[in-house]
């Protein structure tokens, strides 16, 4: 494979990178050498930690996905990212969350809205991209799980409460339903050039997103190069004993089919982390293209090296999606 440089013409390829949690932030910080048209598309769903609480208490969208990619976007991490990370370990009322979750909180009260509060903190940290809800509704994730000891199927309300209650998710969906899409969210998916769905937590993470139907839509009517990014390793309470083949069928029978056609997946299954596993990249379905390559971080091995994966994912885009290992 030919290594791609990152000496590039801006502002290169529009890609709309679709997830939330650390996943979408590795990926961000690989893929800003490669482009400025960057879009990250987050879920509304969390209401864990700091971001649950100030979700609930201000009713307002949850800032903690929000705040990890303008860092990851951010042009150079350096006080300013490091500040917005800072994360209170003592005092009443602020013991538990970061700066960052309060400064956007705080700058959408004084802005009137969270959007306006993101495209001014945007501005504070020189981010190289956009950061967009998939929705501004209060929307709710709610799983179906199949619990093997009890013999029955239990219906979870909330995004921190699923991957706690034991048993094989069966299904996920939101209420309301009929959740609306951010206008600018879809117009970024219909003039995208790349559009990623993950990596990051399958069922609290990425759904989320897709469960929202207009973005669906509007992936399926978008003439970009469509990628699905499989995680590393298995998540526990989501995603325990998952292939890839597993992670695909849950994608399809949550959100449907026809939401990418290229599937990106690690090779290198030699590490071990707690109370997880590799993801074998095992797929016996013909209608994806699969590419696969070591795509390990030696420092934490559960999560994806930034700089290899936007390479692999450019290298992608620049060939014309040839099939491709090593």
């Amino acid at each position: 494979m030919t290594a791609v440089s990152n000496h590039f013409p801006y502002p290169g390829p529009k890609v709309v990178a679709i997830g939330g949690g650390h996943g979408l932030y590795t990926l961000l910080k690989g893929l800003k050498r490669y482009t400025q048209e960057i879009t990250a598309v987050i879920t509304v769903a969390d209401d864990g930690g700091s971001s649950g609480k100030i979700r609930r208490d201000f009713n307002t969208l949850p800032p903690g996905d929000f705040r990890n990619c303008l860092v990851a976007l951010a042009d150079d991490e350096d006080l300013m990212a490091k500040l917005f990370q800072f994360r209170f370990g003592r005092g009443a009322g602020l013991n538990g969350h970061t700066l960052g979750n309060l400064f956007l909180t705080a700058l959408a009260e004084v802005a009137g809205s969270f959007e306006k509060a993101l495209a001014e903190s945007a501005k504070v940290l020189a981010v190289r991209g956009r950061i967009l809800p998939s929705t501004t509704e209060r929307i709710t994730l709610c799983a179906e799980i199949h619990c093997p000891e009890a013999s029955e199927i239990a219906l979870v309300e909330g995004e921190s409460a699923i991957p706690k209650k034991g048993g094989r998710i069966d299904r996920v969906f939101i209420k309301p339903e009929g959740a609306k899409a951010y206008p600018e969210t879809i117009k970024a998916i219909l003039n995208a050039d790349i559009i990623t769905i993950g990596p990051g937590s399958l069922f609290t993470s990425i759904m989320p997103n897709l469960l929202v139907e207009e973005i669906a839509e509007a992936i399926r009517a978008s003439k970009a190069l469509k990628i699905y990014i499989c995680n590393i390793a298995t998540q526990k309470g989501e995603t325990d004993g998952f292939t890839l083949e597993d992670h695909v069928e849950a994608l399809e029978k949550n959100v449907g089919k026809g939401l990418f056609e290229i599937i990106i997946a690690n090779a290198n299954l030699e590490f071990e982390v707690p109370n997880a596993e590799p993801v074998p990249p095992i797929l016996s379905n013909p209608g994806y293209q699969v590419f696969t390559a070591d795509l390990v971080d030696r420092e934490n091995p559960w999560r994806h090296n930034p700089e290899r994966l936007a390479e692999v994912i450019m290298q992608i885009y620049y060939q014309g999606g040839v099939r491709w290992s090593k």
